[in-house]
């Protein structure tokens, strides 16, 4: 049995593209494409952000805070 043999790739390809059609195959593939360039896009942007996040809190950025006393009884 083993491994397929390039003969047996040319026949699912060809199967393949009598069932879907070259125009369908090649609108998924774009789809496709966009679809990993936009999470690429996204990644990038959310580790931008978190970069600035950190260099922000690590510019010695002063936190401003209201302290209350406690009295003691």
């Amino acid at each position: 049995m083993g491994s397929f043999s390039i003969w047996h790739w040319l026949i699912v390809l060809l199967i393949v593209l009598l069932v879907f059609g070259t125009k369908k195959l090649r609108n998924m593939g774009s789809d496709l494409g966009g679809a990993v360039k936009n999470f690429k896009d996204a990644v990038k942007d959310e580790n931008a952000k978190l970069a600035d996040k950190s260099e922000k809190s690590e510019s010695g950025a002063t936190i401003d805070a209201e302290v209350k006393d406690k009295q003691q009884s």
